[in-house]
């Protein structure tokens, strides 16, 4: 299970097929998921651009993982 304390990183590299979850992200902030936010976790992301949190966990929890 994703938790809002794992780093996005960790995240990608774990499950790869979240990527697709964090793409359309890009467009939402403006800038690159990939590129700019590796090292945040899903809460300090989704803090930084006041996105709603449980919304994310739950597209990412949904993944077949």
């Amino acid at each position: 299970m994703i938790r809002k304390e794992d780093k996005i990183l960790d995240i990608v590299s774990d499950y790869p097929q979240t990527e697709e979850i964090f793409k359309p992200y890009d467009e939402i902030i403006g800038k690159c998921v990939m590129c700019s936010h590796l090292f945040e976790t899903v809460e300090e992301f989704s803090n930084m651009y006041g996105l709603d949190m449980g919304e994310l966990l739950e597209k990412l929890n949904k993944v077949d993982i």
